[in-house]
């Protein structure tokens, strides 16, 4: 029997805090992915505002876990489902506000709605979050770059909630930042961030939000299926041209494909499952280490049970 349904019938949600905002059993989270895949979420949160979070953390058991699901735009979900909690955050914590030459967003706020708040306040500098297709909260996760620029290049400060419930104001030295990671305990979740820029020309920085747009859009399968870069570049090097070499332009695996526009960019065709897409990622870090020596690192966030851990 599923892990996540043992954990069902011992009621999760009659274990949980009274809330604010809503608790959902079973929550299907496909359809909140960009890969289209995976199980439910055992239990899933929307709070209603910070102080839910706050007092929700506070009085849940210790022993429920809780993760943190933005859009989708990086997260492989496996078939199995999520166990505990899965954290969404909703309008409440995606305010954006402009001030001078800096920016405040709520850790659900699209990264590419703080680059337009930016445009219309004449701050330059933020014009890369709109070649990132995921949320501030996500963004902070893994010091997310695009285009020259990641969010270590213009953190002021970042907001978290750490699993008893204490809120906490990070410095970016406190972040740990590095490439396309962050040093803050996996089990800390964000909630907002003030982000730095330089007053600029308002139709310089659209001109610049543009061409990045162009890039994505002449470069990438934004219109697939898929999850954004799948492995971050080593040192030096590009992932897509390693994977490339290794012979993984196209290869397919169940129903999902590495992209034959950017083969670091898989693809679900339509009825991939997340074993499919997670199987072919990892014979693409196989391939790449045989022909290259180099061992890929996943990018994407793989998040839940497969269906062989749950039934076990």
């Amino acid at each position: 029997m599923m892990a996540a349904v043992q954990l069902r019938q011992n009621d999760l949600i009659a274990r949980l805090p009274q809330v604010r905002g809503r608790l959902t059993a079973a929550a299907p989270l496909a359809d909140i992915t960009w890969f289209r895949v995976g199980g439910p979420a055992e239990v899933m949160f929307r709070p209603a505002d910070r102080d839910d979070l706050i007092a929700f953390l506070k009085a849940k058991p210790a022993d429920v876990a809780v993760t943190p699901l933005g859009v989708g735009s990086n997260t492989l979900v496996r078939d199995g489902g999520v166990p505990g909690v899965v954290l969404r955050l909703g309008r409440e914590f995606a305010a954006i506000s402009a001030d001078g030459t800096e920016v405040e967003a709520g850790a659900g706020a699209l990264d590419v709605n703080v680059a337009t708040v930016a445009l219309q306040a004449g701050i330059a500098g933020l014009e890369f979050l709109r070649g990132i297709p995921g949320t501030i909260g996500g963004g902070l996760r893994m010091n997310a770059g695009a285009y020259g620029t990641e969010f270590k290049d213009v953190l002021v400060w970042a907001e978290a909630v750490d699993p008893q419930g204490n809120l906490h104001r990070l410095t970016p030295d406190e972040m740990k930042f590095g490439y396309r990671h962050c040093g803050v305990p996996e089990n800390w979740i964000f909630i907002g961030a003030r982000l730095k820029g330089v007053l600029g020309d308002p139709a310089a920085i659209k001109a610049r939000m543009d061409e990045i747009q162009a890039a994505r859009e002449g470069s990438q399968p934004i219109r697939s299926r898929t999850g954004g870069s799948t492995f971050a570049n080593p040192e030096g090097l590009k992932a897509w041209q390693l994977i490339d070499a290794a012979g993984c332009r196209g290869l397919v695996v169940g129903d999902a494909q590495v992209s034959e526009q950017h083969c670091n960019f898989l693809i679900n065709r339509g009825n991939a499952t997340a074993e499919d897409l997670e199987r072919l990622g990892e014979t693409v870090r196989e391939r790449v280490k045989a022909q290259s020596g180099i061992e890929l690192r996943w990018e994407i966030k793989r998040i839940g049970l497969t269906k062989e851990t749950a039934h076990g």
